[in-house]
């Protein structure tokens, strides 16, 4: 009998029940779902991988670049005192301890040093950290031993001090430190309160979350984060601060991927100079390297117990536990994690006891570039400017070793508001009516050792040692006599030439120059024109060689600036900056050697590979010789001459050269001049250009005097180069002459002397620096001296190239 159950009296099946049906579809569209989705979170992942690769491998951050001041060099003899070495160890951070075994401190008794130095790379290789034993007499180094060996080095070097840093457009700022150079304290601390399982998870840690969450809950405090290092970084490095699950998510995958790609070293490297701790103003302040030196003054490797602790406990939540806007905080923060190291054994109980209990010991100043130059910064960046684009400048991480000496700048800086108010107060003027500028180099080498541009130090405002542009005055004349004497046929220190009354025709006036004193002194060998600044004895000089031949020595001396060559050019229609001015002079000191100012000697990339080279670039322009005669007359001016006030007052054995300027109604009052080792040029006036009723001799110089003479000076060399020998003419002995030239007894100062004093009897007294005159009345102008024709010289730049960067 057939089975009926499962059919229907037809004998047909029953149809499918729709159930069934539906689940089978719902089945197989979620398999496609999960298959889609499955497929779009791996393309996702393969974008989140290159987002991942792309910045981890590539340039991570962008590094400020930052600025050094030169190296103080330390050797036996060397002018120091201990005062300015204690001024030097304070810019560098070091600490004064009784007994200096770590790296940056020392002690002193009296000129007795004993500095524990630091490590440092130059350009030219490490320097290393040593004991150096260092006795200070007399102003100088008298004794410097290595206390390690107790040998006697030649020469060391302290490591050069941070003076600006140029800082990226969102103004981060971190200091860079490789994993090895991460102490073992701070390592061990971070992981115990921040991801205690970082070596063995994956990039997310679940059980994690669950421990601390435990831990907070015992402790009454956040004391543990419940994200792992690597999502951490992930947000910081790659994502926003967003609470959202998005954000999460990706945080989640992307640090699954970066613990995929890259070991824990690396990861934790990065962490360490990525993660923010505060704030300085306007600037960041991220990574435990920066964060040491800003909130102690001290390197990673010199962090004690506290230190690091405060320096970890800062991850949770740096604004509102900032040690200086909420100490308590801070404090409290601080030992909870101290007894997260003490339960994780990373250290022992009476360690933590005694951590505890010691104050926060923050230091102002660290992490800062020292003392403020921005006018002397503003020269380097427009040196720097001709060499690397802005945004080079801004996120390379480049080291710029520039040739500033901070203690001539330091004495620049104390001395120009000091003299200008005693210059005000002499003459009855407002404080502050006064403004300066200065500039000193180096003899030899063009190193621009100190600039100042203007009175108030550390004012990023105008600039007045490059962009005030003025009238020089006399400090053009060098220039004149140096181009005579360069023809030693005609001309030599003791050739008369005549100091009287010139005119000149021009267009429908009549130029006639005038001496400072209106008076005449008839013929006067050349060496007492240049030291009295004589106007009409110059004016007769230099149209006789001829005034383009005075155009082109002041290019070769070192003039970039168009000259337009004018009889009144040689009285001072120059206008020229300081820094300009102390090329000019530069170039004569050297003995006509002339090295382009530079403030930068090294450039060295971020992991410490020299990039462009600075060389010292010295070219002979003018004849040594005739440079050595100018030289010697320009020691005249301090000794018997218009700046014989600072003659006066230069220590036994030191010899200076100089000359004083000074334009209509003492608008700008100049000196400049230079020792044997240095070059200096001081220019004072009033920005709205009225007259002072200062001259060269009465203003600038004695600003120029009052930091020349508190810093080193090496005297003049005596012995004159090859081809000039000392003469006895005039009575005189130590007079230069170059062998084979015109008479050196051409006339005699006696002579010359007796006629000046009986023109100067109805003159003012003590005045003998000049200034141009306006026209006067006509009077009769003797025959001028026939003009040398001058030689062919190349043409004048149309424009100033090295200006052009200034």
């Amino acid at each position: 009998m057939p089975n009926t159950d499962s059919c229907d009296y037809s004998g047909r099946h029953p149809p499918p029940r729709p159930r069934r049906r539906i689940s089978g579809f719902l089945l197989r569209w979620a398999l496609l779902v999960g298959v889609a989705v499955g497929l779009a979170g791996a393309l996702y992942g393969v974008h989140l991988d290159r987002v991942v690769r792309a910045k981890f491998e590539g340039k991570r951050w962008a590094l400020p670049a930052r600025v050094f001041a030169r190296p103080l060099e330390i050797y036996v003899d060397r002018p120091l005192t201990p005062e300015q070495l204690d001024a030097e160890l304070a810019r560098l951070n070091y600490r004064q301890v009784t007994d200096p075994a770590a790296d940056g401190t020392y002690s002193r008794d009296g000129g007795r040093f004993v500095v524990h130095t630091r490590s440092f790379r130059f350009w030219d290789g490490e320097e290393p950290g040593r004991l150096l034993e260092l006795d200070l007499k007399d102003a100088k180094v008298a004794a410097l031993r290595d206390g390690g060996d107790g040998s006697a080095p030649a020469l060391v070097r302290l490591e050069a001090a941070l003076i600006a840093s140029i800082y990226p457009t969102h103004n981060e700022d971190r200091v860079l430190v490789k994993r090895k150079d991460l102490p073992d304290l701070l390592v061990n601390t971070l992981l115990a309160v921040e991801d205690r399982s970082f070596f063995s998870h994956a990039g997310i840690d679940p059980r994690g979350i669950i421990r601390a969450g435990y831990h907070n809950l015992r402790a009454g405090g956040v004391v543990e984060g419940a994200s792992t290092l690597t999502q951490q970084l992930v947000k910081n490095f790659y994502l926003t601060a967003d609470r959202t699950m998005a954000r999460k998510l990706n945080e989640a995958y992307m640090a699954l991927l970066l613990e995929w790609r890259y070991n824990k070293d690396d990861i934790l490297e990065a962490y360490a100079n990525e993660i923010y701790l505060g704030q300085d103003g306007s600037r960041g302040i991220h990574g435990f390297g920066l964060a040491s030196s800003f909130f102690f003054n001290r390197d990673l490797d010199e962090l004690g117990i506290a230190e690091a602790a405060l320096l970890v406990g800062l991850v949770q939540a740096p604004s509102s536990l900032d040690p200086r806007r909420f100490p308590d905080a801070a404090l409290k923060r601080r030992n909870l994690v101290i007894d997260v190291m003490v339960r994780d054994g990373v250290i022992g109980a009476a360690d933590g006891d005694m951590a505890k209990s010691a104050p926060l010991a923050l230091r102002d100043g660290g992490g800062r570039p020292t003392g403020e130059y921005p006018d002397y910064i503003q020269l380097v960046r427009r040196q720097l400017q001709r060499d690397y684009r802005d945004e080079d400048l801004r996120s390379e991480g480049l080291r710029v070793f520039t040739t500033l000496d901070p203690l001539i700048q330091s004495a620049v800086e104390v001395a120009l508001p000091k003299r200008l108010r005693e210059l005000e107060k002499s003459h009855g003027m407002r404080v502050g009516t006064l403004e300066t500028a200065a500039v000193v180099t180096s003899v030899t080498n063009g190193e621009v050792l100190a600039l100042a541009g203007g009175r108030q130090a550390g004012y990023a405002g105008f600039n007045r040692a490059l962009d005030t542009v003025r009238s020089i005055g006399s400090l053009v004349k060098p220039a004149v006599y140096l181009a005579a004497l360069s023809n030693p046929k005609r001309y030599t220190l003791t050739t008369n030439i005549p100091d009287e009354p010139y005119s000149l025709r021009i267009g429908g006036d009549l130029w006639s120059p005038q001496n400072y004193d209106h008076s005449v002194h008839g013929s006067v060998p050349l060496y007492q024109a240049l030291a009295h600044s004589w106007n009409l004895a110059t004016v007769n000089l230099g149209m006789s060689i001829g005034v383009k031949e005075v155009a082109e020595t002041l290019y070769r001396l070192g003039a970039q600036r168009r000259i337009v060559a004018v009889p009144a050019m040689m009285l001072g229609s120059v206008s020229l900056s300081p820094l300009e001015v102390a090329q000019i002079y530069q170039t004569i000191g050297a003995g006509g050697y002339r090295a382009p100012l530079r403030a930068i000697r090294e450039v060295m990339d971020v992991n410490g590979r020299p990039l462009n080279r600075y060389p010292l670039a010295v070219e002979a322009v003018v004849d040594p010789r005739a440079a050595y005669l100018t030289g010697w007359a320009m020691q005249q001016v301090v000794r018997q001459g218009t700046a014989k006030w600072l003659g006066n007052r230069l220590p036994s054995g030191l010899t200076m050269a100089g000359k004083t300027g000074t334009t209509d109604d003492g608008r700008d009052s100049w000196f400049a001049g230079f020792s044997g080792d240095k070059v200096a040029v001081v220019w004072m006036g009033r920005d709205d250009y009225k007259p002072t009723g200062f001259a060269g001799g009465t203003g600038a110089l004695r600003v120029w005097a009052e930091f020349m003479l508190a810093i080193p000076n090496e005297p003049l060399a005596q012995s004159p180069p090859e081809g000039v020998v000392l003469s006895g003419a005039c009575g005189q002995s130590g007079i230069p002459y170059i062998v084979g030239s015109g008479p050196a007894g051409g006339g005699c100062a006696d002579k010359a002397d007796t006629r000046s004093a009986a023109k100067r009897s109805d003159a003012p007294k003590g005045r003998t620096d000049e200034t141009p005159q306006a026209p006067v009345a006509a009077r009769p102008a003797p025959v001028p001296v026939p003009t040398a024709p001058p030689k062919p010289k190349p043409k004048p730049p149309t424009e100033n190239p090295f200006l052009s960067n200034l």
